[in-house]
Parts: C-alpha cells; sequence; structure tokens
C-alpha cells in the first residue's frame, strides 16, 4: 500500500487535506453521525480534523493512484503496443497505406515515440 504524495483527499464537507501528512484514520466509536464518521490525524497537528466521511472510504482514497495517473499510463501501454504492431508492418503495406490511404506509418511511429520520449 502506498501513500499518493500531494494528492488532495476529501473529508466531506469542502474539508480537503494532503495525502502524505495524514499520519492516522480512526473511525469514531462515540457520538458518530452525520458530519462525524472519522478522525483524520495529521503530521504537525495534534487534534484531529473531523470527517464526515467513513475511515474506508478515505483511505481508499488515501491509496488510490488519481484516475489521470491511472488513464496516462494506459495510454502509455496502448502506445507503446501500436509502436511495436506498426514495426511489424512489412514495407508494401506501408507503401499501400501511404499512396493509396494517405496513411504515412513512418510518420506515425516517428510522432508515438516523440510522445513515449517525453
Amino acid at each position: 500500500m502506498k501513500i499518493q504524495s500531494s494528492v488532495l483527499v476529501h473529508l466531506g464537507f469542502g474539508k480537503y487535506v494532503r495525502s502524505d501528512q495524514v499520519t492516522a484514520v480512526v473511525p469514531i466509536e462515540e457520538d458518530r453521525g452525520p458530519g462525524r464518521r472519522t478522525f483524520v490525524h495529521l503530521q504537525g497537528q495534534t487534534n484531529p480534523i473531523i470527517a464526515s466521511r467513513a475511515e474506508d472510504t478515505i483511505v481508499r482514497d488515501l491509496v488510490q493512484e488519481p484516475r489521470e495517473v491511472t488513464q496516462a499510463r494506459q495510454q502509455q501501454e496502448i502506445l507503446q503496443d501500436l509502436l511495436v504492431d506498426l514495426g511489424n508492418v512489412n514495407s508494401t503495406v506501408r507503401r499501400i497505406s501511404r499512396d493509396e490511404g494517405g496513411l504515412d506509418l513512418e510518420r506515425l511511429e516517428r510522432r508515438i515515440r516523440q510522445v513515449l520520449e517525453n
């Protein structure tokens, strides 16, 4: 389990904290109710923040990669697969796709390599 650094985690009712500053997430046992579900302890603070979200949802958000990171990784994997597949296209098919279909596979390969290098 890895805490994502510099990611804001929603605690409910407009409260957010940086994920890498959370030191403990403790369910509220007494006087638990609407707006009072979880104590969230933060680095450098003596008193916890009271969160309106349940501890399991807060912990899930703490350790889950942001959707944008997951999507970016998937997109890179797709581009890498496409580059491998394009490398297997023979010269005759490349010429036909360029001359008859207007699809320049060499240019596409160069562009994919540029994107993957950045």
